[in-house]
């Protein structure tokens, strides 16, 4: 368990930070760049809950639910930040991590919202609601986030999973997009081809 008893430790004021194995690295390095990033996502989906509740994002009955697979994604964040945030050697018996399940899940919430859209001929645009523009900003810190975690595993060896992870939620927010807009009845914003 977590025990945060002194917020701040003045330990990071030279531009360092600790890894969970004790190592010490510069706040910019690449580790440091790619749960951070996870970090953000995870402040972006916070926000997207949060703007959940208004009356008008989706009808009642799908905002539990969907609120439910936001809030389970936030807490599998955690588990690629904590799997990120330590080196392979210094991994324990128990350790929170995000595993090829994981990934499962959300190719079988993809494949679930997924299934009453209709076939996309256009590329889609954010907007047309909150919850749409907000659930594309997470795509975007998503795929930055893969994409700092790829710079980092061309360096560093990272968990096997982690980045089928992100590419997969990346899609799954996506997905989540279109399908909040269809079930609150906004229409989806497609490019217009010139």
């Amino acid at each position: 368990m977590v025990t945060l008893s002194k917020i701040y430790t003045k330990t990071g004021d030279g531009g360092t930070t600790r890894l969970v194995g004790g190592q010490e690295v510069d706040k910019d390095s690449l580790r440091i760049e790619a749960y951070g990033t996870v970090d953000e996502l995870n402040a972006v989906l916070g926000q997207v809950r949060a703007e959940l509740t208004a009356e008008d994002a989706v009808p009642a009955a799908d905002r539990a639910r969907l609120d439910a697979v936001l809030g389970g994604v936030q807490q599998k964040l955690f588990d690629l930040g904590s799997d990120l945030a330590t080196l392979l050697p210094d991994r324990w018996p128990g350790q929170p991590l995000v595993h090829a399940d994981d990934v499962a899940a959300l190719e079988r919430l993809i494949d679930a919202e997924n299934a009453p859209l209709g076939v996309l001929k256009s590329f889609v645009l954010p907007g047309g609601s909150r919850v749409n523009a907000s659930l594309h900003l997470a795509r975007t810190v998503c795929r930055r986030a893969e994409r700092r975690t790829i710079a980092l595993a061309r360096a560093e060896a990272v968990g096997d999973t982690v980045i089928p992870y992100l590419n997969r939620l990346s899609d799954a927010l996506f997905v989540l997009s279109r399908r909040v807009s269809q079930l609150a009845g906004h229409p989806e914003v497609l490019w217009e081809k010139p």
